[in-house]
């Protein structure tokens, strides 16, 4: 059977951008730049998109096309005992979007609440996030029941992702077209709307105003790094999916660094949106811009809200940013669970997409329940804490590893090479073989440190295990797969 194929090279870059540019680069990098440095900050995030994103991304680009298979595969074609590293990508991405899901599921409740006259959070943002969109519980040991109106909202998120993927790429390709595009545009109206408000210059001069002495602090650069790690949909073979659907002559190269750039540049630019209309909203408070200034889901769902209640015509603008923020979401979500449906295909290729599809959302859908009962907000901080700070950095490790030593750096340099416009040099081969390696256990090591000085978010131990739960279980399968390919070569 042949392989599926993108309908172009510009469809592709479409999906691996649209995978790459998600609620992070809203929530999470705009506050980062104004929490490190302002415009300092992007002085580590430039350097370490140019040593260690640009590279990587290449690496799982070339990955892909090279050996025309999903995650799983593609690392047992590298080296048949490396299998498991490929699993443990795609783990990482499948717990990842079962909580993701529910992040979305919040969004679109907010979208429909944006259709109302008067909308329901204008007075108190922050007792209508917690106490009536997520109906929180006391602590993580209070699960209390499962939040009905999460979880329909929940239900249609899958029946989107699930009509989005089940065709492959070639249903994947035709919604693309549509998801990228739409929150570029999405932002800009907002971005020009925000810019006319009063107090947005004060809001964007927070963001940019560079402090270069913060430069010497190691927690900068440490910062810009996991950032940049975490941004390019690295590690939850994504991007070794999509690229298997390439021709094997495709340009990896020129391919990666518009991917990496693409994305970094709407991160810069989602900082302008966020910081005027959050500008706007410290001057129409007298609040310090540091009072509203936060990351994550108190962004997204306490602090922008109620800035937007403020604005004139701020239904139709919240309508606009709910919009966004789906938009943002859904090419994230289906493009982790294309990582799982593409290394299933690969293995069970006379099931039909359509088949597995339904089973993997099926699976996704039911195991994310969890994430909207009463207590959903506690598992879902917890779950993302491990995956990411542990999960994705030892999947990123071990892949670097395998190119670099085992497969050969060269070896896959030269095939780079062979197929790209521009020539990578021996540096790429220092870099695969010791720079990147030597950062990411640094930041593994770092992560380790500040998880034993004190429990996350003074979480139980009891409830920090299931975090831990879900790392060694990716790690005992991961090695599993190792030891499996050992003895067929000893009984060989």
């Amino acid at each position: 059977m042949s392989r599926d194929r993108w309908s172009s090279r510009y469809i592709f870059l479409f999906a691996a951008i649209g995978s790459a540019v998600g609620l992070g680069n809203v929530w999470k990098f705009p506050y980062l730049a104004y929490k490190y440095g302002g415009g300092a900050f992007l002085i580590p995030y430039l350097i370490a998109l140019a040593l260690i994103g640009i590279p990587l991304l290449t690496i799982e680009f070339a990955i892909g096309q090279k050996m025309q298979s999903g995650a799983l595969d593609s690392f047992v074609k590298l080296h048949k005992r490396a299998g498991g590293i490929g699993f443990a990508a795609i783990f990482a991405g499948f717990i990842v979007v079962v909580y993701y899901a529910a992040v979305m599921a919040w969004s679109l409740l907010y979208l429909f609440q944006s259709f109302t006259n008067d909308l329901p959070w204008a007075s108190d943002s922050g007792n209508h996030f917690f106490n009536k969109v997520l109906t929180i519980s006391s602590g993580v040991g209070d699960i209390g029941g499962v939040n009905w109106i999460l979880f329909i909202s929940l239900f249609f998120v899958w029946v989107m992702i699930y009509f989005t993927i089940w065709k492959g790429v070639k249903s994947v390709g035709k919604v693309v077209t549509i998801t990228m595009p739409l929150p570029i545009i999405l932002l800009a109206v907002l971005f020009i709307r925000g810019i006319t408000l009063k107090g947005a210059g004060y809001g964007i001069s927070a963001y940019l105003t560079p402090n270069f002495k913060i430069l010497l602090d190691t927690d900068i650069w440490l910062a810009a790094i996991s950032q940049i790690f975490f941004t390019l949909s690295i590690g939850f073979g994504i991007m070794i999916a999509y690229a298997s659907y390439n021709k094997k002559d495709q340009n990896v190269l020129g391919d990666a660094v518009i991917t990496a750039v693409v994305n970094s540049a709407i991160s810069l630019f989602a900082g302008f949106v966020v910081f005027s209309v959050l500008g706007y909203m410290a001057t129409s408070t007298g609040a310090d811009i540091s009072e509203v200034a936060k990351s994550g889901p108190g962004l997204a769902f306490v602090v922008f809200p109620k800035a937007l209640s403020l604005m004139p015509w701020a239904g139709f603008f919240s309508v606009l940013f709910f919009i966004t923020l789906l938009s943002l979401g859904i090419d994230s979500a289906f493009s982790l669970i294309e990582a799982v449906n593409t290394s299933l295909k690969d293995r069970f290729p006379k099931l039909s997409l359509a088949k597995i599809s339904f089973y993997t959302c099926t699976s996704a859908f039911l195991l994310g329940i969890l994430f909207v009962t009463n207590a959903g907000l506690y598992y879902l901080d917890i779950v993302d804490h491990f995956i990411t700070y542990y999960g994705l950095v030892i999947v990123g490790f071990f892949e670097v590893i395998i190119i670099g030593w085992v497969y050969k750096a060269k070896r896959m340099r030269d095939f780079i090479n062979s197929v790209s416009k521009f020539k990578l040099g021996i540096w790429f081969d220092i870099l695969i073989k010791f720079f990147i390696p030597l950062i990411l256990v640094l930041i593994l090591i770092d992560n380790l440190i500040n998880e034993f000085k004190t429990n996350y978010e003074g979480y139980p131990d009891w409830a920090l295990r299931i975090g831990w739960g879900l790392i060694v279980f990716q790690i005992v399968v991961a090695l599993f797969f190792v030891l499996r390919n050992k003895n067929i070569d000893e009984e060989e």
